[in-house]
């Protein structure tokens, strides 16, 4: 089955390659952007400023390909692309959360961007802490690895 997407915006920031940029949106602290969103699809921002943070769902643009096994930015071994958040993986979708600052129009302020600039936006949706965190047991290979997430910039290993 094929299945499509229609891009509902644009994601600019001020990464223009991958190298240096922020692995994940906590680790991209203060970091500004802005999203514009189809000036048809405007009035589904109704409402969404009430909300500090949204989750960005977009298409990795730049990834081209994909290995079953990746070695991740925050280890030194290779592991499952389904455990990781790299991105090139077989359906090249992203995720970050990020802080909502302000709309205007068609036009989302927002920080602790981590995406390359130009990032094609799938859609948006409202973070809520009472449907978006859950108490985990375990973290697998990365439980040891978070205290790197703020000093781990991207580099040239998904190019």
């Amino acid at each position: 089955m094929k299945i499509t997407f229609d891009q509902i915006g644009t994601v600019f920031t001020e990464f223009k390659t991958r190298e240096g940029m922020p692995i994940q949106s906590n680790g991209a602290k203060g970091v500004k952007g802005k999203i514009v969103l189809n000036e048809d699809l405007a009035l589904g921002l109704n409402d969404l400023i009430d909300f500090s943070h949204i989750i960005l769902i977009y298409y990795f643009h730049k990834s081209k390909g994909f290995e079953l096994e990746t070695k991740p930015f925050l280890d030194h071994q290779k592991r499952g692309v389904f455990s990781t958040r790299a991105p090139r993986r077989p359906n090249s979708i992203g995720i970050s959360v990020v802080k909502l600052l302000a709309i205007e129009k068609n036009t989302l302020f927002i920080e602790n961007v981590d995406l390359l600039n130009e990032t094609p936006l799938l859609d948006i949706k409202p973070y809520i802490p009472e449907f978006d965190n859950h108490e985990v047991e375990k973290t697998g290979w990365i439980e040891n690895k978070i205290q790197n997430l703020n000093s781990i910039k991207s580099d040239n290993r998904f190019v």
